[in-house]
């Protein structure tokens, strides 16, 4: 398996849904920032399980420890390890699935790759549980980041056919984390949950689509060719479970548009370069422009659901049907809103620390 991302800033994550716990260790992190470790442990909770009723019953505390890497409240340079516990295991329902591969699951190509030897449990490695290691790492890097004036923030922009209107920065600030669909627009949120719902009590599951806005980020970061900006952050974005599409910008918008509509024209304003639009999504020719850096990304419908599937016998090579029993998400999108977050910031802080617009010792923070 590759378990490392990054440059400067690079994290190994590593746990199993079912296993002791899932934790992340930090290398390249700068040394001298004093660490909110409450701030950490509010964007675990953003992410937790049993949040509410459109989310699984599966009720971990995901209490963030700090294993290294961290003294009287700094960095000290050194690798950073932390991890969370899994307290609600319940393996049982995953014997009887061993060798009949769930449909939309990662089951059959894992044991292609691994001869039978990864742990099949609840996804095993392959799981959303282990998201929250991505978290721990972005949590930090957004604390790092807003040091130099970066902020990330993300919304729920789509569920199942239903879209919300564009909201202000202000609104995402303010409302996003108002209801249960993490949505800004309280409206929209509402057709949101009722078509969660409607999912759940059909057996059935629903997908949809995260934004996520970059604010203040310099002209200039970005490692072209091969390590553009937008080609690291869709690489560390596709690592999340269950994401299919990454756009930016206007994404697959742009190919109905002409040039004249698409290019977005350069202006100064307050003594500063910028653009009128902003269809790049603050990103040309994989280097940020200064303008908001606005990537759309589409998840998938949760694949675990509770109606009968068509699926193999492994050992048999005999095709049945299996029902799929368990604490599962009808929606992941809510509890993805925070996942997506991290892993811009992460991506960013190591574009900004290979730039030297973040700096690997940090002035002393009073």
């Amino acid at each position: 398996m590759s378990n490392t991302i990054g440059n400067t800033y690079r994290f190994t994550t590593f746990g199993e849904s079912h296993g002791v716990c899932v934790g992340v260790v930090i290398d390249g992190c700068p040394a001298g920032h004093k660490v909110d470790l409450n701030h950490i442990q509010s964007e675990l909770d953003r992410r937790r399980p049993g949040q509410s009723n459109l989310t699984t019953t599966r009720n971990e505390p995901d209490k963030v420890e700090v294993i290294s890497g961290i003294f009287n409240g700094v960095t000290t340079g050194a690798p950073i390890c932390m991890v969370i516990r899994n307290k609600d295991r319940n393996s049982s329902k995953y014997e009887t699935l061993r060798w009949t591969p769930r449909p939309g699951h990662a089951d059959y190509t894992a044991e292609a790759r691994y001869g039978g030897h990864q742990d099949y449990r609840g996804g095993g490695r392959f799981s959303g549980r282990n998201t929250a290691a991505l978290v721990m790492a972005g949590a930090l890097a957004k604390q790092i980041i807003a040091s130099v004036g970066v902020q990330v923030m993300g919304y729920t922009a789509q569920i199942g056919d239903i879209q919300a209107p564009e909201p202000t920065v202000e609104e995402i600030k303010e409302h996003t984390e108002s209801n249960p669909v993490r949505c800004p627009d309280q409206e929209t949120a509402e057709k949101m949950i009722q078509a969660i719902e409607e999912a759940k009590i059909d057996s059935d599951s629903i997908g949809g689509k995260v934004k996520c806005l970059a604010l203040y980020i310099p002209p200039g970061v970005g490692q072209p060719v091969f390590d553009t900006l937008e080609g690291d952050l869709a690489k560390a974005l596709f690592s999340v479970p269950a994401v299919k599409a990454v756009e930016f910008g206007a994404g697959v918008l742009l190919a109905s548009m002409r040039g004249s509509e698409s290019n977005d024209p350069f202006n100064v304003k307050d003594g500063k370069i910028g653009t009128e639009s902003n269809n790049s999504g603050g990103i040309q020719g994989g280097i940020s422009n200064g303008m908001p850096i606005t990537c759309t990304v589409t998840f998938k419908p949760t694949p675990s659901i509770a109606q009968p599937q068509t699926t193999v016998n492994m050992k048999t090579l005999e095709e049945t049907t299996i029902n799929i029993h368990g604490r599962h998400d009808p929606c992941i999108v809510p509890r993805a809103v925070p996942v997506v977050e991290s892993m811009t910031a992460a991506v960013l802080l190591d574009h900004l620390l290979r730039s030297g617009h973040v700096k690997q010792v940090m002035e002393e923070q009073k």
